[in-house]
């Protein structure tokens, strides 16, 4: 693989705190997470699980011998949000994750994946993770609470299966190349 030839393609992973992030970017990356996760020492956070990102999480992905994605994860907590211009700064498209299972988190995804539309407008698709759990909300109720037009990408996803991340990147990579199609 010749490093000149290679085109690097920036995608940005956000959403709510707990919602998949991490997780997503681990079950696809080729090379071991960056992760900047810190301990949540008190406070509603540290009931739903131990760690949260401060930073951001980086992995790869090659794809063939001339296009390879950068995936960046965002932090969830609102105290981080500082963190998402920087991360969002360069992206070809971005990736809204949403727990199927925690409704109380679905007006702040709406709210990030309008920050997050506002920073660039580039493609998007809307991940609702956690599809194989019983409690999970259907792909049709999701779309009405979260308010989203028929055309948005709203994608099963299981955050933590290869095949699925699979797919949600693929959606993502074929909304980027339809858009680089109308621009020419």
């Amino acid at each position: 693989m010749q490093q000149d030839k290679v085109r690097q393609v920036k995608m940005v992973v956000t959403g709510p705190f707990s919602s998949g992030k991490t997780e997503f970017i681990r079950a696809i990356s080729e090379i071991d997470v960056v992760e900047t996760n810190r301990t949540i020492t008190s406070g509603a956070e540290k009931a739903v699980k131990n760690e949260t990102t401060v930073a951001m999480d980086f992995g790869r992905i090659t794809v063939d011998d001339d296009l390879v994605l950068l995936l960046f994860g965002t932090p969830g907590q609102r105290r981080f949000d500082f963190m998402w211009e920087i991360l969002a700064e360069g992206m070809l498209g971005f990736i809204v994750m949403v727990d199927s299972t925690r409704p109380e988190t679905y007006r702040e995804a709406k709210d990030i994946l309008d920050t997050f539309r506002a920073y660039a407008p580039t493609p998007f698709v809307v991940a609702a993770n956690k599809q194989d759990l019983n409690d999970a909300w259907s792909i049709n109720d999701m779309r009405i609470v979260l308010r989203l037009d028929e055309n948005v990408k709203l994608l099963p996803c299981v955050a933590s299966d290869k095949d699925s991340v699979k797919e949600v990147l693929l959606q993502l990579l074929y909304s980027i190349l339809d858009e680089l199609e109308k621009a020419k």
